[in-house]
This record gives C-alpha cells, sequence and structure tokens, in this order.
C-alpha cells in the first residue's frame, strides 16, 4: 500500500519543486503521471520541464508515445505510461481506490492561494479516510520539513 505525501509550497513555487521530486522518483525507479486541471497549464509545465537544468524526459498525454514516457503529463485518471507514482497539481482530483496500488502519490499545493488550501485539506481527509498513510510537508522554513503525519490504518481482521 502506498503513501500520500502533501507538498505545501510557501517558497518554491510548483516549476521549482516539481523538478526536484520528479528527478528523486525516476532515481527510485518509479514510472511518473502527473495529473493537472488545464491543458494550458499542462503545456507551460511541458514548457518549464524543458527549460530547466539536466534533462528530465517527459511528455504530454495524447502523443503516440505515451507507453514509452518515464513521466506523462496528464489531465485523465488512467495513464498511459503505467505510472506506479502519481502527482497532482492545481487540486486536481483523485478516486481513493486508485492510490493504494501507487508506490507514492504526492499532492502539491500553493500556500498562497486560499482555494488551493482548501481543496488540498478535502484530500487530505479522502486520503485519511480511506486508510493511508498522510505526511504533510512544508518548506515555509526555506528547507522541507515534515509537519504532520497519520500512519496507514489497517483494517480489522474478520473471523
Amino acid at each position: 500500500m502506498g503513501e500520500v505525501f502533501f507538498y505545501h509550497l510557501t517558497r518554491a513555487p510548483l516549476e521549482a519543486t516539481l523538478p526536484a521530486l520528479l528527478t528523486r522518483s525516476l532515481a527510485a525507479g518509479w514510472r511518473v503521471a502527473v495529473r493537472g486541471t488545464s491543458q494550458q497549464r499542462l503545456d507551460w509545465l511541458d514548457a518549464q520541464l524543458w527549460l530547466g537544468e539536466g534533462f528530465l524526459p517527459h511528455g504530454l498525454a495524447g502523443g503516440p508515445h505515451d507507453a514509452d514516457q518515464p513521466v506523462l503529463l496528464t489531465l485523465g485518471q488512467t495513464s498511459a505510461n503505467a505510472a506506479n507514482c502519481l502527482m497532482l497539481i492545481d487540486g486536481a482530483p483523485f478516486d481513493p481506490a486508485e492510490l493504494p496500488p501507487l508506490v507514492r502519490a504526492s499532492v502539491l499545493f500553493d500556500g498562497g492561494d486560499a482555494a488551493a488550501l482548501t481543496v488540498a485539506r478535502q484530500q487530505w481527509k479522502q486520503v485519511c479516510d480511506t486508510g493511508l498513510a498522510a505526511h504533510y510537508w512544508s518548506d515555509e522554513s526555506g528547507s522541507w520539513q515534515k509537519k504532520t503525519s497519520r500512519a496507514a490504518m489497517t483494517p480489522a481482521p474478520t473471523s
């Protein structure tokens, strides 16, 4: 059963934080789906990822080579690249049933956006209600610090 990490972005913007998380995910051998809420935003993020330092292999969903992409930027709830890590940006929704098989899911949200905070709080509750482990990280001190965690709840044994 995977874990869900919540990243409260207060100092570094998405375009700085996401590449670092993607680099670590790829180093761990994970395939990643980055789910957003608007094609325009994913197009912008695609350009940002190409502008960054180093090479971060990725693609936008809808191309002929989606299945080959180690990182796929998508609007859809299914990922053509067989991702075992899901990163949700801009309040992208998820179905709780899709999380347990993943190695990890991450929710990245803008701490300066009241609507994003509200969505992240709802998603935290949704994850905790599902019984998955949840970890809340913030960069407000200038470095990433874990602020709180909820352990995974194991189902009660049946007789």
